[in-house]
């Protein structure tokens, strides 16, 4: 909770602590069994989401689709209600974010985003049973690639692509679940769960 590793998101956490001082302003730690075979790796704390509860994504919309389809898909138990301590589970993945802090505007800058990258790196090398790594949008892709020791043209990011890389494991590119793309059509629940479809077909193969 005290970490300083980037000055701006600290100085940033101190103004939302002093004007939300109810709210976790922390950096969120990582929902979810260590050892899970999936993970899923989003952008950042949301202002009024994972900021407030200190839960990845709980607390806004892309949490109200996100946790919906892991319980339709087996991935979770119990009834997402936006709270902490709503009883949801998750069974057989792991959620974390690129960056475990609150960036204005929900905009981390790219030195913020190496800096956070160390976290990921543990988070990866820490999930023994990893056969998947979901990733939710273009800064995560990026950002989970780096922390693979990839180029960033090695696997361009596609929605819906499952991509096999040299250790064995598969990447999955999915739009993020955030209001603005399910609002602009830009995701659909449809386009959703499909991804999920291709992530538990490898899961169980």
């Amino acid at each position: 909770s005290t970490c300083q590793d980037c000055p701006s998101l600290a100085a940033f956490r101190a103004e939302c602590q002093a004007k939300y001082p109810s709210y976790h302003n922390a950096p969120v730690p990582s929902f979810g069994p260590v050892d899970a075979p999936l993970l899923i790796v989003g952008l950042a704390p949301g202002m009024h989401g994972a900021n407030q509860t200190g839960r990845p994504f709980t607390g806004d919309y892309a949490g109200d689709l996100l946790y919906a389809t892991l319980t339709k898909f087996g991935l979770a138990t119990g009834q997402y209600q936006q709270r902490p301590d709503d009883g949801l589970t998750l069974t057989r993945c792991r959620i974390t974010n690129a960056v475990r802090c609150l960036p204005p505007q929900n905009k981390p800058e790219t030195k913020e985003i190496a800096t956070c990258r160390p976290y990921l790196n543990g988070e990866l090398d820490g999930m023994p049973n990893l056969k998947v790594v979901m990733v939710l949008g273009l800064i995560a892709h990026k950002s989970v690639l780096a922390a693979l020791g990839m180029k960033q043209s090695a696997i361009p990011f596609i929605h819906g692509q499952m991509a096999e890389l040299d250790s064995g494991l598969i990447l999955a590119s999915s739009y993020h679940c955030s209001r603005y793309n399910t609002n602009t059509g830009r995701l659909t629940t449809q386009m959703f769960e499909d991804v999920f479809t291709s992530i538990t077909e490898r899961l169980n193969a």
